[in-house]
């Protein structure tokens, strides 16, 4: 937003251009995400998405939802038929694809969305 004092980021209110302060220690983001290997679907949780998704092979992050270990193993509970063994693998299915459809729909891109929840947690804390 533009501001008589310059840019100003509309959710957490940061001077554009200002780097965040770097004595704070960055808010923790849960986020459920759900990633696609070929014919398959991960639904995992994370506090540092970058790290744990350079550590999985995947072909393409489909989305991510705010949320810890209790919505992750609810989405595990609800796509329970789909699910290989005990493993966080899923066979593609109808419902599987359209839960993941409508969570991706609320932000085009899922980067973007972890970026935005980030600066709300930023604004949050002052």
């Amino acid at each position: 937003m533009r501001w008589p004092s310059g840019w100003l980021c509309a959710v957490c209110e940061w001077r554009h251009g200002e780097p965040i302060d770097d004595e704070l220690p960055p808010p923790r983001i849960d986020v459920v995400y759900y990633l696609r290997f070929e014919d398959r679907i991960k639904i995992g949780t994370t506090a540092r998405p970058r790290q744990r998704l350079a550590a999985i092979w995947h072909d393409e992050l489909l989305a991510f939802e705010p949320g810890d270990r209790l919505l992750e193993r609810r989405r595990h509970e609800s796509f329970a038929a789909e699910r290989f063994g005990r493993t966080e693998w899923f066979r593609r299915s109808p419902a599987l694809d359209a839960h993941i459809a409508s969570v991706a729909a609320l932000h085009e891109d899922p980067w973007s969305a972890y970026a935005l929840w980030t600066s709300e947690a930023i604004a949050r804390r002052g």
